[in-house]
């Protein structure tokens, strides 16, 4: 008997701390590690795609560990921004969703008449 069937999954880390600086990964199949100061535009909406329908880990933000001041402000406000999308992702997806429904009813509305 296996007990693979009651195994967690364990979540994606997206985001660590690690040397005295900050590193991110968009590649889920590999554990390659970017430096922070390398992150683009495209790579922050990939991450934020994954923290919107994956389960999304990051490193808490801990100035003391983050020696490279780049690393630093950059880490501290791609964290700051993810710790309050991941807060409440519920309630934006839910605000979305009664978006969309109310859009749907009124285009069916229509489309009856």
């Amino acid at each position: 008997m296996t007990h693979t069937q009651n195994v967690k999954l364990k979540l994606m880390k997206y985001l660590k701390i690690e040397h005295s600086k900050g590193f991110y990964r968009i590649d889920t199949t590999e554990d390659i590690w970017t430096d922070l100061d390398q992150i683009s535009k495209d790579h922050l909406l990939t991450l934020l795609k994954f923290a919107t329908t994956e389960d999304f880990e990051m490193d808490e933000y801990v100035d003391e560990l983050l020696q490279n001041p780049a690393h630093n402000i950059i880490y501290k406000n791609i964290y700051s921004k993810f710790n309050d999308f991941l807060g409440n992702k519920t309630r934006f997806q839910d605000s979305v969703e009664a978006m969309y429904k109310i859009a749907i009813e009124k285009y069916k509305v229509q489309q009856q008449e």
